[in-house]
């Protein structure tokens, strides 16, 4: 039987050391612990996060799908290419790879809202105070291999929310219900706490908020297990930290 693993909340001293000291249960639900350091596991299981415009399914044109931010938890390096490997080129190659990730994830969601035969949702802006239908939003996975566009086989695991799509690049064989649960947990605090579907946000402007919710809840880009007393407690220190 597979085990199951529970991140529950405990840290160590230094609340804003880059390094903190999870208790994770043995089995879910079962609170005999032990202490496991995140920095031993340096290797990340998401590869990158982004953030992306999703425009309405009518929309011919293929080539607007904008990137608005991205986070990459893990460079790929490419020890076959003769050529130099300078900071630039290397964010360049960064970039038409997130972007590729991008205009796929928003011909999946076009093609699961017309398989679904349901009526498109408005993708116009909300007002600060409308709910975000997130329980609504499209949700899928899907694989890349190898070359397209990364090096190693990627999952991509993505969520539409009107006119935005979140997106992890996983490591192949990651555990997808819980990419999915992290995903959607990152977008709804992306949207409460950022306001993002409003017509006045501007994401160059809140970057240090996004990394802010990225480093509690996706830190380094480690997917972790977190009960909702300890979402709660992250919730109100990234609050304390950025105030509304």
């Amino acid at each position: 039987m597979m085990e199951k693993w529970l991140v529950y909340g405990q840290e160590s001293h230094a609340l804003r050391e880059p390094c903190r000291m999870w208790i994770c249960s043995s089995r879910l639900f079962k609170e005999d612990s032990w202490l496991w350091d995140r920095s031993a596991h340096p290797g990340a299981m998401v590869h990158a996060f982004l953030i992306h415009t999703l425009r309405a399914p009518q929309a011919q044109d293929t080539g607007l799908c904008r990137v608005l931010y991205s986070c990459v938890f893990g460079a790929e390096n490419s020890p076959d290419d003769p050529r130099p490997h300078g900071a630039e080129r290397d964010r360049l190659l960064r970039k038409e790879q997130i972007l590729a990730v991008a205009r796929q994830v928003e011909s999946m969601c076009r093609l699961q809202q017309q398989a679904s035969g349901r009526t498109p949702l408005d993708l116009q802006p909300q007002s600060s105070d409308e709910p975000v239908p997130l329980h609504e939003a499209p949700l899928g996975a899907f694989r890349l291999a190898a070359g397209d566009p990364f090096q190693e086989p990627r999952t991509v695991v993505w969520l539409g929310v009107l006119s935005l799509g979140f997106v992890l690049v996983l490591d192949a064989h990651e555990n997808l219900l819980l990419a999915e649960s992290t995903l959607r947990l990152l977008a709804r605090l992306l949207l409460d706490h950022l306001r993002l579907l409003t017509p006045s946000t501007n994401l160059l402007l809140r970057a240090d908020r996004i990394e802010g919710i990225l480093t509690r809840f996706l830190p380094h880009g480690q997917l972790l297990f977190l009960n909702d007393q300890f979402v709660q407690g992250l919730e109100k220190e990234f609050s304390a930290a950025w105030p509304r």
